[in-house]
């Protein structure tokens, strides 16, 4: 059976996971924002894998930094 030590912490992974991925969303629209050129044109019709790469590492960096907030 679940206790309900086991159950508040499936509730607070459930909370955490959408609360960063809020975060992560909310990033990618003032990225998206700042931006003077579409980055999704750049990175889908003129196949621009350098900026693919870095928006990439960008939300890997944004990741940990969330995961080290939410841990701490």
């Amino acid at each position: 059976m679940f206790s309900a030590i086991q159950i508040a912490e499936i509730v607070s992974t459930i909370f955490y996971t959408g609360m960063g991925m809020l975060l992560m969303w909310i990033v990618w629209k003032v990225i998206v924002a700042m931006s003077p050129f579409p980055i999704v044109k750049e990175i889908e019709e003129d196949q621009n894998i350098a900026l693919a790469i870095l928006i990439g590492l960008l939300f890997v960096s944004i990741a940990i930094i969330i995961a080290a907030v939410i841990v701490s």
